[in-house]
């Protein structure tokens, strides 16, 4: 079973998790959701997870004084590194485990649009092509210990990171975020209107989900 711990703090913006459950369930994985923005603590189905996924969320890091489930989830990634879980941060998720680890996260403006990344040899993205949909504000400035990067961009150096011992992944991207997210992200955020950035058909960020369970049961 994988765990998807929902970390966005607005309820009008939680469409990203159910697009999340689907393609992993879509890869054959049997998921479960827990909301960890409203509850916090330690989720009981954590006991019977074969890996864990953390969500992204509107909120940033070092808002923990409005949100203090956010030290509670910064204690679990240490955990989750010592039992070797599978575990994939995105974007808030890839900044959080980052700073659980002792790196630093920054807020340097809103970033949207289609950008050219360049992946490592991972087997995280096999079959993820270059063009990856990016909504964020928030950039990963120094990796936690034990990270490594595994992906970068002209703009962002540490765009996707991975523990050296451990089978935890990191990406600032969002898998879940194919075409049938744009109109709701563009509701919420806006989104370019050129062509560059509204063409999706060699966008397959969400290979990475496939690759993900794949690892996990390895």
């Amino acid at each position: 079973m994988i765990l998807v711990l929902e970390n966005e703090v607005d309820p009008e913006s939680r469409y990203f998790v159910p697009e999340i459950r689907r393609h992993l369930e879509e890869a054959g994985a049997r998921v479960r959701v827990y909301t960890y923005a409203d509850s916090g603590g330690r989720p009981e189905a954590l006991a019977d997870a074969d890996a864990v996924v953390l969500s992204g969320s509107t909120a940033g890091v070092y808002e923990t004084a409005s949100y203090p489930w956010m030290d509670e989830l910064r204690a679990l990634v240490p955990e989750l590194v010592e039992k070797r879980v599978p575990t994939l941060g995105v974007c808030f998720g890839h900044q959080l485990v980052n700073d659980a680890l002792g790196g630093t996260v920054e807020h340097r403006g809103l970033r949207k649009g289609i950008e050219r990344v360049r992946l490592d040899d991972d087997p995280l993205f096999d079959g993820v092509g270059e063009r990856v949909p990016m909504v964020h504000g928030d950039f990963v400035t120094e990796l936690g210990d034990g990270m490594e990067r595994i992906a970068t961009a002209d703009y962002y150096e540490y765009l996707g990171s991975r523990h050296r011992d451990a089978p935890l992944w990191t990406v600032q991207y969002h898998p879940e975020f194919t075409a049938a997210l744009l109109p709701d992200i563009e509701d919420d955020f806006g989104w370019p209107t050129n062509d560059r950035d509204r063409e999706f058909d060699d966008v397959s960020v969400e290979r990475t989900f496939e690759n993900f369970v794949r690892l996990a049961a390895e």
